[in-house]
C-alpha cells in the first residue's frame, strides 16, 4: 500500500531565527487549541517545508533565485503578474513579491501536498509591507487546489515578540530590565512596539535587538524561552501593538481546520 504523501507549510521568512519564532508558536497554538493533538504527534501529521523539497523554509530575499531554479524543472510563470483583477489599486511593496510566491506554490501543489503558506515579515515602521502582502492573499484566496495563506507581520522586527515573551527569570535580569526602563522611561517588554531600528547612540538601546541581548545575556536559548515557555495567554495579552496576537489569530483561524480534518 502506497505511504500517504505528507502535509506541507511552506514557511516564507526574513531568516531561520524567524523561521524558529514562527513554527515553534504555530506549533504550540495548535496543540492547545486541539483537544486530541499531542506535541510528540506533530512531525507525523505535517511538515515545516520551503519552496525547494527537502528545505525548512525559504527567505524573502532568494525567491528570485528559487523561481529562476524551478523554471529548470518546467515551472512557467505568467509573463504578467498573475492577478485576479489587475484593474484593482497598484500593489504595496511586498505585493508582487508575494504573487510570485503564490504563483510558484500553485505549481509545486501539482506534485506535493501543501496545504499553507506562512508569510512571515518585518515591517520596520513600513506597514504598507502588509498591506501588500494582504493585497496579495485576497486575490489568491479563492483559487483551486485550496491554499490557506497566513499572515505573520512583526512591527517593527521579531524581536518585539520575543520582548513580549520575556519574564524576568531571576533577580539579575529584573534589575537588567529595571535599568533599561529607566533609560528608555518605558518597559520595552510591555511596549515593544516604541523601540526603533537604530543602531547608533544615543538611540542603540531603542533597537529591539540591542534590547534582547541585554536581557538575554546574548544567549538563544534564554530567548527561545520567550516564546516557547510563555504562556500563549500571556503573549496574546502583551503582542497586540507588535503584531503577534494577529499572528497567533491567524494560526487559529486558517492553520487548526487543516489539521482538524486530518485526524
Amino acid at each position: 500500500m502506497q505511504e500517504k504523501e505528507m502535509i506541507e507549510f511552506v514557511v516564507i521568512v526574513e531568516s531561520s531565527a524567524d523561521a524558529r519564532t514562527a513554527t515553534k508558536l504555530a506549533d504550540r497554538v495548535l496543540v492547545e487549541n486541539i483537544d486530541w493533538l499531542e506535541p510528540e504527534m506533530l512531525q507525523h501529521l505535517f511538515q515545516w517545508s520551503g519552496l525547494e523539497e527537502n528545505t525548512e523554509h525559504s527567505c524573502w530575499k532568494n525567491i528570485s533565485h528559487i523561481i529562476e531554479r524551478e523554471k529548470e524543472s518546467g515551472f512557467q510563470p505568467p509573463r504578467f503578474l498573475r492577478r485576479a483583477n489587475p484593474r484593482q489599486q497598484t500593489l504595496q511593496p511586498d505585493g508582487a513579491n508575494t504573487i510570485k510566491i503564490l504563483n510558484l506554490v500553485s505549481y509545486l501543489q501539482k506534485t506535493r501536498q501543501i496545504k499553507a503558506v506562512l508569510l512571515i515579515r518585518d515591517l520596520d515602521n513600513q506597514p504598507q509591507r502588509r498591506e501588500g502582502i494582504e493585497q496579495a492573499r485576497s486575490e489568491h484566496i479563492n483559487r483551486q487546489p485550496k491554499l490557506e495563506i497566513i499572515i505573520g507581520t512583526a512591527e517593527r522586527m521579531r524581536e518585539a515578540w520575543v520582548l513580549n515573551g520575556f519574564i524576568p527569570s531571576n533577580q539579575e535580569e529584573g534589575q537588567i530590565l529595571k535599568e533599561i526602563t529607566t533609560q528608555l522611561t518605558f518597559n520595552p517588554c510591555e511596549e515593544s512596539h516604541r523601540l526603533r531600528n537604530s543602531l547608533t547612540e544615543p538611540d542603540r538601546l531603542r533597537n529591539p535587538k540591542v534590547v534582547v541581548e541585554k536581557l538575554t545575556g546574548g544567549r538563544m536559548e534564554r530567548e527561545q524561552q520567550c516564546w516557547e515557555e510563555t504562556s500563549l495567554e500571556y503573549l496574546r495579552e502583551k503582542g497586540d501593538r507588535t503584531g503577534l496576537t494577529a499572528y497567533i489569530k491567524e494560526i487559529e483561524a486558517r492553520l487548526i481546520p487543516i489539521i482538524e480534518s486530518a485526524e
